[in-house]
């Protein structure tokens, strides 16, 4: 009896401790992996790596030189090398660790063992990142950060950058307009698509930038963020108006380069490399990013004149995206489905627009609209998207490179609380100011609340 109640009051405590740990691992991931599953992963990191590597294939022959000293010390047969190990740094969602590869290697070879490494350290994913010739570094991942998504504490910040979302590495997905000027996002209903974009105005509406929206949707979409805004085009009749104005000032901008650098009025504009960037500040143009919503609806056409007009704004769309980026006017494209049903020009609009996002879509052709041409191995992932699991995309662009995000979530009031206490840096463009949304003026209570994604300044 005494054997039984002393077991009884030592099994007591430990299945409680194995009940927290059972819970934490499914409610607090992060909690589990800091106190739990860190110290074992690196227990087996450390213990096992030299063997790992060489049931990974990951190991090359000894030299000369090391065989014979290994015989004359301990007279045995020497061992193959794996990679020189550097420090493993722990961090809030897994392992870091550089490793430095043996003669022969090469970073693909370390990347396609990832699979095997992950499940013989016990993490969720391993991801094989190149840092100089030689070296890579191992991102080990100890939970599936995107179940629940909480930003890292820092970004990469800079003008024009706006951290908004979360790789499956645990590493900020950046939105830089200045490396991928043009961006194309696509998504079914509640897949997403509209919490992407409005991280992307929250983002930007911190930033000395002018915002122009077009949404055909009456509105719904952009209209809260109206404070913010320097135009906003409601219906294709007003989106007819306002895109002749943003090539107007895309012009007037090129001509502002060419008096600049010297370059003669009759040089086509095609033909100017410069930027905007190039210019002193003081005479610097604000930057100006149009961000259309349902592009679909702009390419709609039920008479004869509708047609006409379509194709005239689909035209100045592209004459945007491909000239735009030097006169600092950047394009960012939301739509269900984008393809060459939509009609002429939509095919050639698409291959300008660099960034691409894809959230979960009804069929494959509409993953293969976003994906297909740059990371065909992408599409079967867009497939893949539960609609349990609203804000998880794909994202990629022309690199061929591409990987899993999830967008945090922002509610709408919080977004448009943000562009309020903003609209003081709504700059002043006399060309948009008949596109100006009516604002009703109202005090403000308070400051931005804490929210995601984290303020960006210059």
């Amino acid at each position: 009896m005494t054997d039984l109640a002393t077991l009884l009051e030592v099994g007591g405590p430990v299945a409680a401790l194995g009940g927290g740990a059972a819970y934490a691992r499914a409610n607090h991931p992060g909690v589990y992996w800091s106190t739990v599953g860190l110290p074992i992963s690196t227990a087996r990191l450390l213990s096992s790596y030299s063997s790992v590597m060489e049931a990974c294939g990951l190991t090359v022959s000894p030299s000369r030189l090391r065989v014979l000293a290994v015989k004359a010390t301990t007279r045995r047969e020497a061992r193959p090398v794996p990679p020189r190990r550097g420090i493993v740094r722990p961090t809030s969602t897994g392992l870091r660790l550089c490793l430095r590869l043996a003669p022969g290697q090469e970073p693909a070879d370390v990347a396609a063992s990832a699979e095997r490494l992950r499940h013989a350290w016990g993490v969720h994913a391993v991801y094989v990142t190149t840092v100089k010739p030689g070296v890579v570094e191992l991102r080990l991942v100890g939970f599936d950060v995107l179940r629940k998504v909480r930003m890292p504490g820092k970004a990469a910040e800079g003008f024009l950058k706006v951290p908004v979302a979360l790789r499956e590495d645990a590493t900020h997905f950046v939105r830089d307009y200045r490396t991928v000027p043009h961006g194309l996002t696509l998504g079914a209903t509640l897949s997403g698509k509209s919490m992407y974009l409005r991280h992307l105005v929250a983002g930007l509406a911190r930033q000395p930038v002018a915002l122009v929206g077009i949404d055909c949707k009456r509105g719904v979409e952009l209209a809260p963020f109206a404070p913010r805004l320097s135009a906003l085009a409601t219906d294709p009749e007003q989106a007819a108006a306002l895109l002749p104005v943003l090539i107007k000032e895309m012009e007037d901008r090129y001509d502002l380069i060419k008096v600049r650098q010297g370059i003669a009025p009759t040089t086509p504009d095609e033909e100017i490399t410069s930027d905007i960037w190039g210019l002193p500040e003081d005479e610097r143009p604000v930057p100006v990013v149009l961000f259309v919503d349902e592009v679909a609806e702009l390419f709609l056409v039920a008479t004869r004149k509708d047609e006409e007009r379509r194709d005239e704004m689909v035209t100045q769309l592209i004459r945007l995206a491909q000239l735009g980026r030097a006169a600092g006017i950047y394009l960012e494209v939301c739509g269900q489905r984008f393809g060459a049903e939509l009609g002429k020009g939509a095919t050639m609009l698409r291959a300008q627009l660099t960034g691409r996002v894809c959230h979960r879509v009804n069929d494959e052709a509409s993953a293969k609209m976003a994906l297909g041409d740059i990371a065909p191995e992408a599409v079967s992932a867009a497939c893949a998207i539960a609609p349990e699991r609203p804000g998880l995309a794909v994202a990629g662009d022309t690199s061929g490179g591409w990987s899993r995000i999830r967008t945090p979530y922002l509610s709408l009031a919080d977004a448009a609380q943000i562009c309020h206490v903003s609209a003081h840096l709504t700059p002043d463009m006399p060309a948009l100011k008949p596109f100006r949304p009516d604002v009703p003026v109202r005090p403000v209570d308070s400051p931005a609340p804490v929210v995601h994604p984290r303020p960006v300044t210059d």
